[in-house]
C-alpha cells in the first residue's frame, strides 16, 4: 500500500522520477500482483421496477433496472469500489457473498451486523480487495428478503497472464438460479412473522430471471443458451434462490465440476449438480461434436427438500441450442426434461458432496488447521416461540415458528454490532456469552424433547486472532430433520467431516480429512446429520454465520463471531469509512 501512496505524492525532481521508476520496476518483479492489479468502479442504483411474469406484474426492487442484477467482474488482486445509491423507501444493504473481506469488514454488508442500512436518498461505497480468490461468487441484498430480486454474479478472473488449472473454455456463461413470487416477497415474510406460521412458497423458479415454458404463459420467457458442437463452455452456476436447494442438469450432457465457492477442486464428472442457496460452482460443459445444427436440449432445475413443511415443487427449464439459428421449444417438452434426482434423494446429495475435494496443488495448496485451539459444538434446527398475549398464531400447537443455534434465536440489535465493538460500546447491543456447546444436551436426531421453545439474545463468540477453530454443526429432529446450508461471512472453511445421526467426538474425528478437504463459504448440514469444519480466525472484525434458507434466518438461525485484532498493523480492523451509514 505504501507504494501506491508514494505515487500520489508530488515528485520534486527528475532524479526522483528516475529513482521511482527503478523502484517500481523492481517492485513489479517481486510483486506482480501489484503491477497488474486494477481499481474497478461500479455504481449500483437501487430502484423500483414493475416486472411481469406468470401473468402477474409485481413492483420489485432492482439494481440498475436489471433482474438478475449486473455482473461485478474483476481479477484476483483487484480493488473494487461499488457506490450503492438507495432511491427507494426501503432500507438496503449489499453483501458480497464469499468475498474474504480481509481487513475490510465494514464492507461485508449484513444489516445491523457490520453496518446500519443505507436509508432512502443515501449512498455508501463498498471498498474491498479480492485477495486470494478466483472463480464465481454472488452479491445480494442482506436485509429481510430483499435479495429475492437484488442479486447478481461476482466473476473473479485469474490474475493477468495466469490461466485456469483446467481446459481453457471457448466461452463463459453465468447461470443464476432464482425464485419468483407473484406478490412482493417482503409481504410474504412479514405476514409469516406476524402470524407465526410458515411463509407462502414461491410461484416459480427461474434461470437467469426466466421461469421457462413449464409455467403458465411463460413459453416466451425462457432462457436460451446457443452453443457450437465440439466446444467447451464454462458455466458459472449460482443459486440465488431464497429458500430452496436446487438440482441442476442438462439433458444428454455431462458436466465437469472444477470449482465450488471460488475454490478449485479436483475435477469430476456428473450429470447433476446440487447447489444450496448462496453456493456457486464452475462447471465445464463439453458440447457433442456429433450433434447436428439446430439440436435442442433442455436444462432444468428443481428443489431438493427434506423438511416437513410446504415448498415450491416445480421445475424451471431453459434451452441449450446447437447453432446460430432459431431455437424452438422441443416437443413434447415434458418428455425431454433431464433426469433429476428425487425431491428428497439424500443418497445422491451425500455422494455428490463426498466427491468434492480441494485441488491441493503446490500453486493452490490446502491450509486446513492440523491442530485446533478452539472447539465448538453447535446444534442447528427449528423450534418454537410463545404466541403473544391475545393473539392467534399459526405455528406448531398455536406457537410461532422459530429457529436457533444452540437453542438461541439470534436477535438483531437496532444498531450495527461492528460499530459497537469498534467503539467499545457493547453494553445494551450484544453480549459475549454464546455457549460453546448445547446447555441442555439431548438425543439430537432421535425423538425430540417435549419443550421446543428457544431463547432469544444477541450473544456472540469471541476468538483470538489467528486461532485455529473447529466447528461441528449438528442438525436436530425438532419439527422435522432437514438440511441447513450454513454460510460463514469473512472466511472460507474446510469441511473435514460429515455424517448422519449424532456426532461422536470419540470416534468421528478419526475419519476427518485433513489432506484435501473441500474449501467453501456455505455448506449444507445434512438432514439428520452433522458436518465439521475448520478455519483460521485470521480476519479481525465481526462476522455473521447463518442458515442461507432465508426463512430460517428470519426465524433466528443465525449468530456472530468477534475475531480480535492481531499484534501487527495488517492484523487490525481499521476505523470505519467516513460514509458508513448511520442508524
Amino acid at each position: 500500500m505504501a507504494a501506491f501512496h508514494l505515487l500520489l505524492r508530488p515528485l520534486p525532481s527528475s532524479s526522483s522520477m528516475a529513482a521511482l521508476a527503478v523502484f517500481l520496476c523492481v517492485l513489479s518483479c517481486f510483486l506482480p500482483e501489484l503491477a497488474f492489479a486494477k481499481t474497478r468502479h461500479y455504481t449500483f442504483n437501487i430502484r423500483y421496477q414493475n416486472v411481469t411474469k406468470l401473468r402477474h406484474t409485481v413492483r420489485v426492487l432492482t439494481v440498475n433496472h436489471q433482474l438478475p442484477g449486473p455482473p461485478l467482474v474483476a481479477r484476483e488482486g483487484d480493488r473494487v469500489l461499488i457506490k450503492v445509491i438507495n432511491h427507494v423507501a426501503e432500507n438496503v444493504t449489499i453483501h458480497w457473498h464469499g468475498v474474504r473481506q480481509l481487513q475490510t469488514g465494514w464492507a461485508d454488508g449484513p444489516a445491523y451486523v457490520t453496518q446500519c442500512p443505507i436509508q432512502t436518498g443515501q449512498s455508501y461505497t463498498y471498498n474491498f480487495t479480492l485477495n486470494g480468490q478466483r472463480g464465481t461468487l454472488l452479491w445480494h441484498a442482506h436485509i429481510s428478503w430483499l435479495r429475492a430480486t437484488i442479486h447478481g454474479p461476482i466473476i473473479i478472473l485469474p490474475r493477468r497472464n495466469e490461466s485456469y488449472p483446467f481446459e481453457n473454455p471457448h466461452k463463459e456463461v453465468a447461470i443464476i438460479l432464482g425464485e419468483w413470487f407473484n406478490v412482493n416477497p417482503e409481504s410474504v415474510i412479514q405476514q409469516a412473522l406476524q402470524t407465526g406460521g410458515g411463509p407462502n412458497v414461491s410461484d416459480a423458479y427461474t434461470i437467469n430471471g426466466h421461469p421457462g415454458p413449464l409455467y403458465n404463459s411463460s413459453s416466451k420467457d425462457t432462457f436460451k443458451l446457443k452453443v457450437k458442437a465440439g466446444n467447451t463452455y464454462l458455466l458459472r452456476l449460482i443459486n440465488a434462490a431464497l429458500n430452496d436447494e436446487l438440482f441442476f442438469s442438462i439433458a444428454n450432457h455431462s458436466l465437469t465440476v472444477v470449482d465450488v465457492d471460488a475454490s478449485y477442486i479436483k475435477p469430476f464428472q456428473t450429470d447433476v449438480v446440487l447447489l444450496s442457496p448462496g453456493q456457486t460452482s464452475n462447471v465445464l460443459l463439453k458440447t457433442n461434436p456429433n450433434f447436428p445444427i439446430n439440436s435442442t436440449f433442455l436444462m432444468a432445475a428443481r428443489p431438493y427438500f427434506t423438511g416437513q413443511g410446504t415448498f415450491d415443487n416445480s421445475t424451471t427449464v431453459g434451452i441449450l441450442h446447437y447453432g446460430p439459428g432459431h431455437s424452438p421449444l422441443p416437443t413434447p417438452i415434458t418428455t425431454l426434461i433431464p433426469n433429476l434426482p428425487a425431491i428428497n434423494d439424500t443418497n445422491f446429495v451425500t455422494n455428490f458432496s463426498r466427491k468434492l475435494r480441494s485441488l491441493a496443488t503446490a500453486k493452490f495448496p490446502v491450509n486446513v488447521p492440523q491442530t485446533v485451539d478452539k472447539q465448538f459444538f453447535f446444534t442447528v434446527g427449528l423450534g418454537t416461540a410463545p404466541c403473544p398475549k391475545n393473539a392467534t398464531c399459526q405455528g406448531p400447537n398455536g406457537t410461532k415458528f422459530a429457529a436457533s443455534v444452540n437453542n438461541i434465536s439470534f436477535a438483531l440489535p437496532s444498531t450495527a454490532i461492528l460499530e459497537a465493538y469498534f467503539s467499545r460500546r457493547a453494553n445494551g447491543v450484544y453480549r459475549t456469552d454464546f455457549p460453546v456447546k448445547p446447555v441442555f444436551p439431548f438425543n439430537y436426531t432421535g425423538t425430540p424433547p417435549n419443550n421446543t421453545l428457544v431463547s432469544n439474545s444477541t450473544s456472540l463468540v469471541v476468538l483470538p486472532f489467528n486461532a485455529s477453530v473447529e466447528v461441528v454443526l449438528q442438525g436436530t429432529s425438532i419439527l422435522g430433520a432437514e438440511s441447513h446450508p450454513l454460510h460463514l461471512h469473512g472466511f472460507n472453511f474446510y469441511i473435514v467431516g460429515e455424517g448422519f445421526g449424532n456426532f461422536d467426538p470419540n470416534k468421528d474425528p478419526a475419519n476427518f480429512n485433513l489432506v484435501d478437504p473441500v474449501e467453501r463459504n456455505t455448506a449444507g448440514v445434512p438432514a439428520g446429520g452433522w458436518i465439521a469444519f475448520r478455519f483460521f480466525a485470521d480476519n479481525p472484525g465481526v462476522w455473521f454465520m447463518h442458515c442461507h434458507l432465508d426463512v430460517h434466518t428470519s426465524w433466528g438461525l443465525r449468530m456472530a463471531w468477534i475475531v480480535l485484532d492481531g499484534p501487527k498493523p495488517n492484523q487490525k480492523l481499521p476505523p470505519p469509512p467516513a460514509d458508513l451509514p448511520k442508524c
